[in-house]
C-alpha cells in the first residue's frame, strides 16, 4: 500500500521545485517527456516543465508539472514567452497603451523654392 502525500504547491511562482517533488513527477509520468512523448533515458538532461506556463496563467503546483527533455523544454519556453508577448501587445494596443514600432508617417511638405528678391 502506498502512502498518500499532499500535493506540493509552491508558496510563490519563484519557489524552486524540491528534489522529492521532481522524483514524484518523473515517476508519475513514467519517465516520458510530455512534449516529445519519448522516454527519458538514464543520464539524459531533463527539466520539470509547467504544462501551462506560469506567465500564461499556470500555477506552481505538482499537478501542473511534467518531465521534459531539456532541449524540448527550452523550445517550449521560447514559444510560451512569444505567445505571452503577443497577447500583451494586442491587449495594450486595444487599451491604447502600445505604440507601434513603425508609426505611419505623412507625406513631407514640398520643398519651398529659395527666396530671391
Amino acid at each position: 500500500m502506498t502512502r498518500e502525500v499532499p500535493e506540493w504547491i509552491g508558496k510563490t511562482d519563484n519557489t524552486p521545485i524540491p528534489p522529492r517533488v521532481r522524483t514524484r513527477v518523473f515517476l508519475a509520468h513514467k519517465g516520458i517527456c510530455h512534449i516529445s512523448g519519448r522516454e527519458i533515458r538514464a543520464g539524459e538532461a531533463w527539466d520539470v516543465d509547467h504544462v501551462i506556463a506560469l506567465i500564461n496563467g499556470g500555477e506552481n503546483r505538482e499537478s501542473n508539472l511534467a518531465p521534459a527533455l531539456r532541449d524540448k523544454h527550452r523550445e517550449k519556453t521560447a514559444l510560451d514567452v512569444a505567445e505571452k508577448s503577443k497577447v500583451e501587445r494586442i491587449r495594450q494596443k486595444h487599451l491604447g497603451i502600445y505604440k507601434s514600432a513603425h508609426p505611419m508617417r505623412s507625406r513631407p511638405f514640398p520643398k519651398r523654392a529659395e527666396y530671391q528678391p
